[in-house]
């Protein structure tokens, strides 16, 4: 086997423990892996992509039970194609769903800290009689601050 891995050496790879690499082929997330005469763990560079791509499922939120049916119907092989191209799609609709909020909460956060800049300039004036430090534009649509009762404090 050319360019074999030890457990330890894709552990360190892809950024998991050896237990978490254990537990992941005894949860049926990767097929078997080759073994030394000794009976250790080898990992081809094919183990060592899907590994990364199990990671990515991983990181963007599919639950261990999702990665099972994902890595059951890649073992059969070519005949389930579609059923996982479904599969990524519905989970590709999820993580666009989670940016989408994500990206909302984030405007959110952003108002909140231009309030509070705004708030904090003008008390600074207020304390040194100086002119405004920031220049407003009194065209702006409303914050959310001012839109979202919970981010008003």
């Amino acid at each position: 086997m050319s360019k074999a891995l030890t457990i330890g050496q894709v552990a360190q790879t892809i950024g998991v423990s050896t237990h978490t690499l254990r537990y992941y082929e005894q949860a049926g997330l990767i097929r078997a892996v080759g073994r030394t005469q000794a009976g250790h763990r080898l990992y081809s560079p094919a183990d060592l992509d899907w590994l990364k791509f199990v990671m990515r499922l991983k990181a963007t939120g599919m639950p261990i039970a999702g990665m099972q049916a994902f890595a059951a119907l890649r073992a059969e092989g070519q005949p389930t194609m579609d059923a996982r191209r479904q599969m990524l799609a519905a989970h590709r609709d999820a993580v666009l769903a989670r940016i989408d909020e994500l990206q909302s909460n984030l405007g959110a956060i952003i108002d909140k800290i231009a309030y509070y800049e705004a708030a904090i300039d003008a008390a600074a004036q207020a304390s040194t009689g100086c002119g405004p430090t920031r220049q407003t534009d009194a065209t702006q649509s409303p914050s959310h601050s001012e839109k979202d009762s919970p981010w008003n404090t």
